[in-house]
């Protein structure tokens, strides 16, 4: 596994980090970040060590406070601190089982550490039928993908963009669902669709580089990454994936599956 941060793997889907995922690596055991999915912005690596260290003072002086918890929880994940924001999180949802905001951050969690199956259930408690949340209907759609159920999850991306038509992190991960599947073209569609959204943020953006990548378009997935990273990490990301493009074993087992499945 190639050096990358432990915060900057839990908060960007990065080309290096999603590059893993096609590499070979289980997408049940690798997971990606629910909120990293969600559509707002990400703040700074600095910022969110900050907001740790602010909601850990407060908590540690009244760990019974729904907000502080809930808030505490979260920002344990987006530093990728996986255990301990499942920890906080699952004493909060036990105090407060039918909370609904408190079980969306506790499913994504458990998506976080892992635990698909128990993540789709607390979500599908999360989520209200009278007033959906599209960020919601797109997690689970991205626990789904991570399970290997692409038309389970590409159907909770419909219903998402049902709610949010056009939101650009709905058509980003209905592009890593292609990407997944080993469908590049599609893939590289959608995220173009995605990043030419004027909410669309780096996440997206990175995304469409690695699928270009994976398609050995590195000239134009340099270009694209270089303007969302320091130069220093775009070329590392663009060495990682010619290197893994030069090693295409899992690749093409990916492939030969995906036709043997098809015929």
């Amino acid at each position: 596994m190639p050096a990358l941060a432990p915060l900057r793997k839990s908060v960007l889907i990065t080309s290096v980090a999603m590059a893993l995922l096609v590499a070979g690596c289980s997408s049940k055991k690798k997971s990606m970040s629910t909120s990293s999915h969600a559509g707002s912005g990400y703040a700074s690596e600095q910022a969110l060590h900050d907001s740790v260290q602010y909601w850990e003072k407060r908590y540690k002086k009244n760990r019974n406070d729904r907000k502080t918890a809930l808030s505490y929880g979260q920002a344990l994940r987006h530093v990728g601190r996986v255990d301990q924001s499942h920890a906080v999180l699952e004493r909060l949802a036990t105090q407060a089982p039918k909370d609904q905001v408190v079980l969306a951050a506790y499913g994504k969690a458990l998506a976080a550490k892992g635990k698909f199956q128990q993540a789709l259930v607390v979500l599908e408690k999360a989520q209200n039928p009278t007033t959906p949340d599209w960020r919601l209907a797109s997690a689970m759609g991205a626990i789904h993908d991570q399970l290997g159920n692409f038309d389970a999850a590409r159907s909770h991306y419909d219903q998402a963009l049902l709610l949010a038509p056009g939101e650009p992190s709905i058509l980003s991960n209905y592009g890593l669902s292609y990407m997944l599947e080993g469908d590049l073209k599609s893939s590289e569609s959608y995220l173009r669709e995605a990043a030419k959204h004027r909410n669309a943020d780096s996440r997206v953006r990175q995304n469409l580089a690695l699928v270009l990548g994976l398609q050995g378009k590195f000239a134009e997935a340099e270009r694209i990454a270089s303007s969302e990273l320091s130069p220093q990490q775009a070329q590392a990301n663009m060495r990682y994936l010619k290197t893994m493009m030069a090693e295409r074993g899992n690749w093409n087992k990916l492939q030969k599956s995906k036709k043997k499945k098809a015929g």
